[in-house]
């Protein structure tokens, strides 16, 4: 194939993601995410799509829109200002715009994609009364040239924005005055051409438009290991993403555009966006549009993305976006890697739960596979030769189940509590389990005193307390509340539940959180780090502890700081809390293993060292189990994600980390 033919094959490709695009945007408007009424008008029908995609598309909108309404509140006074967008694809910004009485006084919009991008965006443009409606009665049409429709306001041009000098002949002949305030956008464009074109591409723009502030919203990091993901998606769709190697963070794009000729430039990635910069009610009303329950994967996905601002001129330089304020500390790294290998035992599954019955025996329950339905229940066995993997039938079908834990209690009983089959519905009650030989022995347990509200994203602890077996739940969600707090104990053998209030129960409890750990600590629990009540990580660590009276609660204050996180698992060996995996807010790395020494008080972090595996190793909505604490040898089961739009990964194999290294 010659490089022309690559090249066209490359360039059909990138206008797909396109029609791709419009229909997610579409999707999050008629879910309520944002108002937009022109969109529907540029696809043939209307899908939904997942809720995680909506809220994708959310951000990106929000992002874009908070830049051009804040450069058309700077330049409300100015003679003239314009928009160019490059690669506007099928965006409505244009017709939002007009329908606003006045957002587009002595406004121009320019719109710059492929010619046959542009030729189908004005055919449609031409049949929509709507649209059309909205354009000089007598605006032009060509239906060759690169000028395919002419109004006052409105221009859509066909040429190849890598071109810059037929782009610029383009905007100079209908009109784009070069001395105006102009707002220049890119939504995810300049990444899909070579690198050295779209540093040309940003170096021209700044020298063209003197007063102007550039928008770009694209992707980073590329190398952890939903950044690979994220890059076997678009090799796939024959579209590479080619800038973001070269810049891979939001440090490495803002000194691009301070190269390249811009004064000052501004760069956040989503999760500050979202998190810093949208209001707390607007943040609160998209959270409450969608059952949503995939946490991991929208952090995960927000830390991938960037919106950057750079401006040329001192009155566009008031168009910045306002960089947020620093607030998580970077972690305190080991300069010790902790070895990981993989084992050649295949299984895997998002959202199931682990424990260990006895000495080289883990029941793994629920979760969901490959399949999308409800994983089988296995059980992992430790042999002469190592790990293998053994499915087990249940004497009676246990559904769909996820989030939910599998506690074991002495006698080789183990005690399932919660999860649920969607973010509607949540399973009540709980379940004992008893393994006999090839199958497990099932038998709901009926329970008497104050139940708990249904949860999942919980934990549930076993401790004893004068005498008894208490299984302490705490935290969780369900579908009314977002974060639960409290805490339940569980008299197992008098099937009695009581709540933590109803106990002498001293000391501030912990804010209400989910997806956090909790260990059994000196007879009580220690919890740790979990997703709070304003949707963000959470870094402390405190401890149910008992006394005489009953329990207390005692927070412990670690220095430095651990960086908080959620999703992830907790053992403790020794003196020390060992905190593995999970999610964080900071896009730089990923979580490896946070070391707590609860004498001291003291934490480092180390990484991974995962040259071993031979694919993406992602720690959230995992199971891990210690299997030797002399050897501190720490087993990983499942984990993985629903990707954003990139597809779901499963980690297909069991995982060892050797922790040894990190507790000399």
């Amino acid at each position: 194939m010659t490089n022309r033919k690559k090249q066209k094959g490359a360039d059909t490709a990138v206008q797909g993601t396109n029609d791709s695009s419009v229909l997610s945007k579409v999707s999050a408007a008629a879910q309520g995410y944002f108002h937009d009424s022109f969109l529907q008008h540029f696809v043939c029908k209307v899908a939904r799509r997942a809720p995680l995609i909506n809220r994708g598309y959310y951000v990106r909108w929000r992002a874009v829109d908070h830049c051009v309404q804040t450069f058309l509140q700077v330049t409300q006074h100015c003679a003239k200002r314009q928009i160019l967008s490059l690669g506007a694809g099928f965006d409505s910004l244009y017709f939002r715009l007009c329908a606003d009485a006045t957002a587009l006084e002595r406004a121009v919009v320019f719109e710059v994609d492929f010619p046959d991008v542009t030729r189908r965006k004005a055919a449609l443009i031409r049949s929509n009364k709507t649209l059309a409606g909205m354009l000089d009665p007598q605006y032009e049409h060509s239906p060759t040239g690169p000028v395919c429709v002419s109004s006052s306001q409105y221009f859509l041009l066909g040429v190849d924005v890598r071109h810059a000098s037929l782009v610029e002949d383009a905007l100079t002949m209908v009109g784009l005055d070069q001395a105006t305030p102009t707002l220049i956008l890119s939504e995810v464009v300049l990444t899909y051409m070579e690198t050295q074109q779209s540093d040309d591409i940003i170096a021209w723009a700044a020298r063209l438009l003197p007063r102007s502030l550039f928008v770009m919203y694209e992707q980073i990091h590329p190398q952890d290991p939903f950044g690979r993901i994220m890059q076997e998606h678009f090799l796939k769709l024959n579209s590479t993403l080619h800038a973001l190697r070269q810049y891979p963070d939001t440090d490495a794009q803002r000194q691009r555009f301070l190269d390249r000729g811009w004064e000052q430039c501004v760069c956040v990635d989503m999760n500050d966006f979202f998190v810093r910069l949208i209001p707390d009610d607007e943040r609160l009303r998209v959270e409450r549009l969608e059952p949503f329950d995939e946490y991991e994967e929208w952090h995960q996905k927000c830390s991938h993305y960037f919106v950057l601002t750079a401006s040329r001129g001192s009155l566009t330089a008031q168009s910045l976006l306002v960089q947020p304020p620093v607030s998580i500390k970077s972690p305190s790294w080991s300069p010790i890697d902790l070895p990981v290998k993989t084992l050649t035992v295949g299984v895997e599954g998002l959202g199931s739960a682990s424990t260990c019955l006895d000495k080289g025996h883990i029941l793994l329950t629920g979760g969901s596979c490959r399949s999308g339905r409800g994983a089988p229940s296995r059980l992992l066995l430790r042999g002469s030769e190592g790990w293998t993997s053994v499915t087990v039938q249940p004497s009676a079908h246990l559904g769909v189940r996820l989030y939910h834990t599998v506690t074991s209690t002495p006698g080789g009983v183990a005690v399932i509590y919660g999860g649920r089959s969607s973010p509607l519905s949540p399973i009540r009650g709980l379940v004992k389990v008893t393994h006999n030989g090839g199958s497990l022995h099932e038998e709901q347990m009926v329970c008497t005193g104050d139940h708990p509200p249904p949860r999942w994203r919980h934990t549930a602890t076993l401790l004893s307390h004068k005498g008894k077996k208490l299984l302490f739940v705490f935290g969780g969600k369900n579908e009314c509340e977002a974060v639960l707090g409290g805490g339940y104990f569980l008299d197992i053998d008098q099937q009695h539940w009581m709540e933590v209030s109803l106990l002498p129960v001293e000391g501030a409890a912990p804010d209400d959180r989910h997806s956090h750990s909790a260990c059994a600590y000196q007879g009580g629990v220690l919890v740790f780090g979990g997703l709070g009540r304003r949707g963000q990580p959470m870094g402390d660590t405190v401890v149910l502890k008992p006394n005489e009276r009953g329990f207390c609660w005692e927070r412990i204050d670690v220095q430095p700081p651990p960086c908080p996180r959620y999703s992830h698992s907790a053992h403790v060996i020794g003196k020390h809390l060992i905190v593995v995996g999970g999610v964080w807010l900071r896009s730089d790395d990923v979580p490896g293993v946070a070391i707590i020494n609860l004498d001291t008080r003291c934490g480092l972090e180390f990484r991974l060292n995962t040259s071993s595996v031979p694919w993406p190793l992602m720690l959230h909505s995992f199971c891990s189990e210690l299997t030797d604490q002399k050897k501190a040898e720490l087993l990983l089961i499942g984990g993985g994600g629903n990707c954003f739009s990139f597809g779901t990964h499963f980690n297909p194999q069991l995982v060892t980390v050797d922790l040894q290294p990190a507790l000399r």
